[in-house]
């Protein structure tokens, strides 16, 4: 299928584009990047992040990304690049735990529509209604006459989203098998990542070709001209991350918004106030 049998011919073709932010500074090195030059360019990045974010609240934009991608793929990790310095009431991330028994009743989109952003807001979904898609369609969580109504009615749903006025943006998370088994396997011994390795992760492990051929329908359904997919290649989790986010930012033309110059003001003098004599109960300084 076009744009993902081949993706190691689809990044060689991305290398050759030239990025308005922050692709100068990045060398062509087919290493993994080091964290010193990868904090480098994410400061860049993150200052123009604000800037895009100041843009939304004055334009009043919708903008709404959709992150996909295998376990371990690097999801969460490019989500938190983004959000890291910019106001969770712009930027709201949506990660949505399984259907209850009633949203199960419910016509498949409704539980995803009020979430979609309003005005001056950018709404990021870790994971989005493309679940039925992919780990629904191949755990058995849904029919498979439900997930292929599912992959017909989905591009005229983003259609309708697409023209209210709401930038839709989808990325899909490329990860290799090797990578994904170090990362899945890094996470059992690491008690800050055992979280994120659940029953269902090491269900779906076993199951690459099955996911495969879920992602490669998917794709082959919406990808489309008002809302298509882009692949970001996530073997280097570094650099996938600064990718992604100078690709963001082309993708939402934004200008710096008129400000004044911000100046402390004087603070008040202390009149009558006095320290109070209590026994504030201070934690313990341990470092």
């Amino acid at each position: 299928m076009k744009g993902v049998k081949n993706m190691s011919a689809a990044r060689k073709a991305e290398k050759k584009k030239n990025s308005d932010v922050g692709k100068k500074d990045i060398e062509n090195n087919p290493g993994k990047m080091k964290g010193k030059e990868y904090e480098q360019q994410l400061a860049k990045l993150h200052v123009e992040l604000v800037k895009l974010q100041e843009w939304v609240k004055y334009k009043g934009l919708k903008v709404c990304i959709v992150f996909e991608g295998r376990d371990g793929a690097g999801k969460g990790g490019a989500i938190k690049a983004i959000t890291e310095r910019v106001s969770p009431r712009v930027f709201r991330v949506i990660a949505l735990p399984a259907p209850t028994e009633r949203e199960k009743t419910q016509m498949y989109a409704q539980r995803y529509v009020p979430l979609l952003p309003a005005a001056g807001e950018v709404v990021i979904f870790d994971r989005s209604w493309y679940n039925r898609a992919g780990v629904e369609r191949v755990m058995g969580f849904c029919t498979e006459q439900q997930a292929k109504r599912f992959l017909e009615v989905t591009p005229l749903f983003e259609k309708m989203m697409v023209e209210s006025g709401i930038i839709l943006i989808k990325y899909w998370l490329e990860v290799s098998q090797e990578e994904q088994t170090q990362r899945l396997e890094a996470r059992i011994d690491d008690g800050r990542k055992i979280w994120k390795l659940s029953p269902m992760d090491l269900e779906s492990y076993g199951r690459w070709y099955d996911y495969s051929r879920a992602r490669d329908e998917m794709f082959a359904s919406t990808d489309t001209a008002w809302a298509p997919w882009f692949v970001a290649i996530s073997d280097d989790k570094k650099r996938a991350r600064l990718n992604i986010i100078t690709h963001l930012l082309g993708k939402i033309p934004y200008k710096d918004v008129p400000r004044e110059k911000v100046t402390l003001p004087k603070r008040q003098k202390p009149g009558n106030y006095r320290e109070p004599d209590y026994q504030f109960k201070i934690i313990p300084e341990i470092y």
